[in-house]
Parts: C-alpha cells; structure tokens; sequence
C-alpha cells in the first residue's frame, strides 16, 4: 500500500473536528452548569406537574 493513499480511519473525520472546533463570534454561549441546571429544574416542575394532577 502506498504511503501516499489516505486509508480512512481518522482522516475521515478530520472534517467534523474542524466544524465543531471552529469558535463563532456571533454564536450563542451557554454555560454547562446553567444547561444542567435547566434540565434539573425542568424535570422537578414535570415531577410536580404530575404529583398535583
């Protein structure tokens, strides 16, 4: 096999790792905590919602 042939492997993803490594000025920053925390939140209400009913 030649040296030069691409065998796929990771260099098949090389193009995905680009795109999500790539840093949007204009992108919507969220924190990790407060995604978690919403989720939390959002499951006790649910909890709740179903208790009361």
């Amino acid at each position: 096999m030649d040296r030069g042939q691409n065998t796929g492997g990771l260099m098949s993803s090389a193009g995905l790792v680009r795109y999500f490594d790539a840093e949007d000025s204009k992108a919507i920053r969220i924190d990790p905590k407060t995604v978690i925390a919403t989720g939390v939140l959002l499951g006790v209400l649910v909890q709740l919602l179903s208790f009361v009913s």
